[in-house]
């Protein structure tokens, strides 16, 4: 809270910056935080921006009445919870009501650009000189100059103009997608051994993207697999949006965003054999490891960066350390962590659960009480889970850290914590109806004083 500035500042200096060096007509640029307006969007395109990022007021739109419980999972109109009971809250027409918002946003902005006799919007970006200081007339403010703010660098590209992109690039699944056809049509399993470097960002996306639209959510069908053993480094969104019977298995180390959205399939990371010995103290993926994920599985024989499994709502997980901030947000699924943690673990976390291996003793002093608590482990509903999934993460990554915790597991799962929420109360329905859709709910008394209190 309190860290921000402006849009229109970073907007402005970001504009005359890319101008100055040549670099503006190979960028696009994009301005959010805070936009309610075709005022907000007419100053953003003479700063410079072609694109508007519309968030709060959008799911206004689609029915939210800021009841600030989206970490809780526990949103009393359906639009920031899981709960397929308050799910059902959400008004049919939500869409409808976004799309109506845009084509008045639009329908807005088309009367200020007839006001200023242009008619199209690129006619209008990076176009400063045609903003004015209006500065309140009060002491404080009378020294304040905005003339850097709308300074303007001549004889240069005001927009983008040229893909950044423009030479010839082929992902490498493209060359992939034929030599997998026997998986994609039902018919046989493949396995195929490949090499991977970081410039292949998003790899197994496609592929994943095939199998949907052949197959649906559930993936490939009747036990065929597609099986790809990687060597290398992978770029960005290793293993993005993964599906059943969609198994990647690197021999390396990834950047961030590994499992990003993953909703079936497998992802395992192994590290080299010089460091096979010693993984738990050694990173092999980046930050933000399994966002949003929804299923499938995930072996890492080595540790995470900040943001593990941030939202994950139903992926499980085995890895041997992790940053800052793990399971954030988490609504679903299972995580084991066989090694140490960084602070702030389990924030906001309203859902499935977490096994820690607290070898050192401190990792109650790690953990976000706000919404779960540390139990010891249940050995009847407990371990036989646990030991599963260990058992499985040594078979998958050769993990010695696992084979270790298996073999003295009488002493050490008694150094375990799950960390779980308790389950929250239940909003069961409204003390008021939805506005109407054209939004004069306050107008017309619709809403109730803010004071009144929620069940």
């Amino acid at each position: 809270k309190h860290a921000g500035l402006p849009w229109e500042l970073g907007l402005a200096e970001t504009q005359q910056t890319l101008q100055a060096n040549d670099l503006r007509h190979l960028v696009r640029l994009r301005a959010d935080g805070g936009m309610r307006t075709a005022r907000d969007v007419l100053i953003a395109a003479l700063l410079g921006a072609e694109e508007y990022g519309f968030g709060t007021t959008a799911v206004i739109a689609a029915g939210c009445i800021i009841a600030r419980e989206c970490h809780l999972n526990t949103c009393p109109v359906g639009v920031a919870t899981q709960d397929p009971v308050l799910r059902a809250k959400l008004p049919k027409d939500a869409p409808e009501r976004v799309e109506q918002f845009m084509r008045f946003l639009a329908q807005e902005l088309r009367i200020f650009m007839a006001g200023m006799g242009v008619k199209k919007l690129d006619d209008l970006i990076g176009r400063p000189d045609l903003l004015k200081p209006k500065i309140p007339d009060r002491p404080k403010l009378q020294h304040l100059d905005l003339s850097k703010l709308l300074a303007k660098v001549d004889g240069k590209p005001r927009m983008h103009l040229q893909e950044r992109n423009d030479w010839d690039d082929q992902p490498l699944e493209e060359a992939l997608l034929p030599k997998l056809a026997p998986a994609l049509e039902g018919k046989s399993s493949v396995v195929l051994p490949l090499t991977i470097r970081n410039t292949d960002r998003t790899t197994g996306a496609r592929i994943a993207g095939q199998i949907a639209k052949r197959y649906g959510d559930q993936g490939l069908p009747n036990g065929v697999t597609v099986d790809l053993k990687f060597n290398g480094t992978a770029g960005q969104s290793f293993g993005a949006f993964g599906i059943g019977g969609l198994n990647l298995t690197l021999i390396g180390e990834a950047n961030d965003y590994v499992g990003k959205s993953m909703h079936g399939g497998r992802i395992v990371l192994i590290p080299p054999a010089s460091r096979l010995t010693s993984s738990h103290q050694h990173s092999i993926c980046g930050n933000t490891v399994l966002y949003g994920a929804t299923g499938g599985h995930f072996f890492a024989a080595g540790q995470a960066g900040e943001r593990f499994a941030v939202r994950n709502s139903g992926a499980v997980a085995v890895l041997e350390g992790l940053g800052d901030h793990g399971c954030e947000y988490m609504t679903g699924g299972i995580v084991v962590v066989l090694g140490e943690t960084g602070r702030n673990f389990g924030a906001g976390m309203t859902g499935g659960a977490a096994y820690v291996l607290d070898e050192e003793g401190n990792f109650q002093g790690k953990c976000n009480y706000d919404t779960v608590k540390l139990h010891s482990l249940d050995g009847a509903a407990d371990d036989p889970t646990l030991t599963a999934l260990i058992s499985e993460h040594v078979r998958l990554t050769g993990s010695s850290r696992g084979q270790w915790v298996l073999d003295h597991w009488e002493s050490l799962r008694q150094k375990f914590w799950k960390v779980a929420a308790p389950a929250p109360p239940r909003l069961l329905s409204l003390p008021f109806p939805l506005p109407p859709l054209g939004g004069e709910g306050r107008a017309r008394g619709v809403f109730p004083p803010r004071s009144r209190a929620r069940p």
